[in-house]
């Protein structure tokens, strides 16, 4: 069973105004693109607002965004209280499926910012959310993965079943064994669907790099010929999902984070808006490599804001629409 169509919750999640997967060759951005104010080629969604200052919805991917490990980046509450006073929603989205959103709720407490849990969307919860719109009494299902993605499908009507499971759901689970990849192979094998909370071939930990949920879905996908059907990003799912969740419109809401491959990735396939911050992993000079391409650069969450009241952008400055 080929699960990789679609990504999307519906077929009219690429809509009119998603950026095409080509319309940018890897040629399409020479090294001094970006050191200018005024790029203003047109705009490369004709869906998605042609000023940051029309935006009236973010969604911030965490780390690297919001925290580095357990360090605070600077600005965050000040940030999210300038969205909250200017009338504006937002939520927080994270590939991390081993937490609860009352987990990050408590994490991002204890770095002196405030936010409730209701607006923390984790792949672990989109994965349930997803689910249960094709299952709305709950199914069997098989999991491998911890308590950032058991709890949500449990709350939405699911079982584990390891012996009949409609659902293979794989999310990261630092306690694998061999039976439990064995289980998951039978079922997938047998008919069983694949699903996956995240894609992420590794993870950063103190030790380094460290085997990710992609890790455990390559063993499954070459034992099983079946490729997952992925809701987090960069997957346009996790973002559609996110946009239902606030009640906001496409054309004027975009994604913010630091990494080309999932969160800017996430946001073109999903045809909203996509902003690259420079306090993580991606910065301008690595755009020509990676499919996913951003409207706007900012340096950081003050200059976010900056731009959100619509201060212009100094010549010379990082910040653009691309």
């Amino acid at each position: 069973m080929d699960n990789s169509l679609p990504f999307a919750l519906d077929a009219g999640a690429l809509d009119a105004g998603a950026l095409d997967a080509g319309a940018l060759d890897a040629g399409a951005l020479d090294a001094g693109a970006l050191d200018a104010g005024a790029l203003d080629a047109g705009a490369l969604d004709a869906g998605v607002s042609a000023r940051l200052s029309d935006l009236r919805a973010i969604l911030f991917d965490m780390d690297g965004v919001l925290y580095l490990g357990d360090a605070p980046i600077p600005g965050v509450q000040a940030t999210l209280d300038y969205l909250e006073a200017t009338g504006r929603k937002y939520c927080l989205i994270t590939n991390n499926s081993t937490m609860t959103p009352d987990q990050y709720a408590e994490k991002l407490s204890r770095m002196g910012v405030t936010v409730a849990e209701d607006l923390i969307l984790t792949s672990g919860v989109a994965t349930a959310r997803y689910l249960a719109r094709l299952e709305p009494k709950g199914a069997p299902v098989y999991v491998i993965g911890e308590r950032g993605l058991l709890e949500p499908l449990e709350a939405h009507g699911f079982w584990q079943d390891d012996r009949a499971p409609r659902y293979v759901c794989v999310g990261l689970d630092r306690g694998l064994t061999y039976q439990k990849l064995k289980v998951a192979t039978l079922a997938i094998r047998a008919g069983a669907r694949f699903v996956a909370s995240n894609p992420d071939t590794t993870l950063p930990t103190e030790e380094g790099l460290v085997p990710g949920n992609g890790a455990t879905l390559a063993a499954l996908r070459t034992a099983t010929d079946v490729e997952p059907l992925v809701v987090g990003k960069p997957s346009a799912a996790i973002v559609d999902l996110a946009v239902e969740m606030l009640g906001v419109e496409k054309a004027t809401t975009a994604i913010i984070g630091d990494r080309l491959d999932t969160d800017v990735l996430a946001g073109q396939r999903a045809g909203i808006g996509r902003i690259l911050v420079l306090t993580g992993v991606h910065q301008p000079a690595d755009i020509p490599a990676f499919e996913g391409k951003p409207n706007w650069i900012v340096s950081d969450l003050a200059e976010l804001c900056r731009l959100l009241d619509g201060a212009p952008i100094p010549p010379g400055e990082t910040s653009s629409r691309l």
